[in-house]
């Protein structure tokens, strides 16, 4: 008899039980009995680290893991089968007619996103499991509302799912544990578990294997915990270990300092890593943002690839994958071209090119697009490097040496200008009202927008006002301003019926305009808008 402790709170909309079976809910079961604490218990060390920054200890790396980072002869697992030459992986949400155009797209590797480029509604977070479940088996197809057929071709990339970060939960779903106590399930378990429980033996079949990309991860201790998840789930299910492989993404400033550990710890279940430029922008403004006019940073449009502190973090980045046998993957650029816009989609192709040569001239091994019409041009740029090699992993970078100083480094030749000001309340308030329909990657001004870019845009205008920055203009930056700035975006915005601006401006408020600064703005919009009223279903 299978027994679960995990209670469905939403809606069962159609093919949904297909997915939330009793078995996958058991799974679900056992992964949070093992893990729950654990990662409460890491969500509270998260905590204590931001504090011990915003009281003024700067990060190092660390004297008591100096053995590892100092050991030569240890490597990572590396690429399982389909993910051994990763040139161009394509990014984007797992809705059907993105999925569809993602498995036609060329690439080499979709990121099958569950994460920072989806709005995590339960009918999106379900739905993109059936999604995924049926483009493993090849019978995925979509047509659209004016009857436009969209068909599956023979050649798919290798999909790496991306899961929730361990800060989220999925209020949907309640869990139980043994002694009564019930809470949300925690959104990276549902999300690694349900697809991990459902597609890994028909994966391993098709010759390829249960991938993941790992976001959020801020230090070698919530990378332990994940190879834990892994090893467990692969004896639950009777798969050889190593089998899971997962590429985790440094997106946050305290993980920079801890490559090496990080990669040690999955070493195991470790395929490389990625430069995930950026949430950790954002995550140098979130972890400084109260310090000193020092660590203020200029417009997001100041804050390139070139810059002192992005060019430390992305050249370690290399040089510690390729040390240790792993790939090193490069980001997005948020340029998007525009089919309808010939101007636009120049520029566009120009910026990736240069924004790809770049990379693939560092060593990277592959590199993001967000868009099926880059593919080609990020291609290109790769294939001048690589030629007929899968990856650069050889390309040792025995050049680089990278000090904590230099990651730290945050001058840049920028300044705070009106424009960023009102950029930065434009795009926070029109990604929100995308996000709060369900859309979690959203083209604005020409630029792909996610959680990422939405949270920069956010906690520049937080750290503006508290630090009393003074635009290039002459303005001081206070909460009235911003809140001006914000009903005029407001009245000058595009309205529709049902649309959700007015509920974005709250959001807005929220995160931005009060004394303290929320985490994360998904948490806030999360709780207040994307949790249905809770109606509970036989499970």
């Amino acid at each position: 008899m299978t027994t679960h402790r995990i209670e469905i709170l939403g809606m069962l909309e159609p093919r949904f039980d297909e997915i939330l079976t009793p078995e996958a809910l058991a799974f679900l079961t056992r992964l949070h009995d093992q893990f729950a604490g654990r990662r409460h218990e890491r969500l509270d060390a998260r905590m204590h680290q931001r504090k011990h920054i915003e009281n003024g200890r700067d990060l190092r790396f660390l004297p008591e893991t100096a053995a590892i980072r100092e050991d030569p002869s240890w490597r990572v697992a590396g690429a399982g089968p389909g993910l051994e030459d990763r040139r161009v992986e394509i990014t984007g949400p797992t809705d059907r007619k993105m999925t569809v155009n993602a498995l036609n797209s060329g690439a080499k590797v979709w990121l099958a996103d569950q994460e920072d480029a989806t709005s995590p509604t339960w009918g999106n977070v379900i739905g993109g499991q059936v999604n995924l479940f049926d483009a493993i088996r090849r019978q995925i197809d979509f047509t659209s509302p004016e009857g436009k057929e969209y068909r599956v071709g023979e050649q798919t990339p290798t999909i790496v799912m991306r899961p929730r970060g361990w800060h989220l939960v999925e209020k949907h779903l309640r869990y139980t544990d043994r002694a009564g106590l019930g809470s949300p399930a925690s959104a990276s378990l549902v999300d690694f578990g349900l697809y991990f429980f459902h597609n890994a033996k028909a994966l391993i079949d098709a010759g390829r294997g249960p991938y993941f990309y790992l976001p959020k991860l801020e230090n070698h201790l919530e990378a332990r915990l994940w190879d834990d998840v892994f090893t467990f789930s692969e004896n639950a299910l009777g798969i050889p270990h190593g089998t899971i492989r997962a590429t985790v993404l440094i997106e946050t400033i305290p993980a920079a300092f801890e490559m090496e550990e990080i990669l040690f710890e999955l070493r195991e279940h470790c395929a490389g890593l990625n430069a995930g430029r950026w949430d950790y922008i954002f995550s140098i403004i979130k972890n400084f943002r109260g310090r000193s006019a020092g660590f203020v940073l200029p417009d997001r449009s100041s804050i390139t690839m070139t810059v002192p502190f992005m060019r430390a973090y992305t050249e370690l980045l290399v040089a510690t994958c390729h040390r240790r046998g792993a790939h090193a993957i490069g980001g997005m650029s948020a340029f998007i071209p525009n089919r309808r816009d010939p101007e636009v989609t120049a520029r566009a192709l120009e910026a990736v090119t240069a924004d790809k040569r770049r990379e693939a001239g560092d060593g990277f091994d592959g590199t993001w697009v967000a868009h099926p019409d880059l593919v080609a041009t990020a291609r290109a740029e790769f294939d001048a490097v690589l030629g007929d090699r899968p990856n650069q992993v050889d390309r040792q970078r025995d050049d680089v040496h990278v000090t904590a100083a230099d990651l730290l480094d945050l001058r840049i030749d920028g300044q705070v200008t009106d424009q960023g000001v009102r950029s930065n309340v434009s795009i926070a308030l029109r990604y929100l009202e995308s996000w709060l329909r369900g859309v979690g990657a959203a083209a604005i001004d020409n630029l792909m927008e996610d959680a990422a870019t939405a949270e920069i845009s956010r906690s520049q205008l937080w750290q503006w006002m508290h630090q009393r920055v003074v635009t290039a203009e002459g303005q001081l930056i206070t909460r009235d301003m911003v809140e001006r700035l914000l009903r005029e975006e407001l009245a000058g915005a595009e309205r529709a019926p049902g649309d959700r601006f007015d509920d974005a401006a709250e959001v807005f408020r929220a995160v931005t305009l009060e004394e303290h600064f929320p985490t994360f703005l998904t948490i806030t919009a999360y709780s207040r808008y994307l949790v249905d009223a809770p109606e509970r279903v036989a499970a």
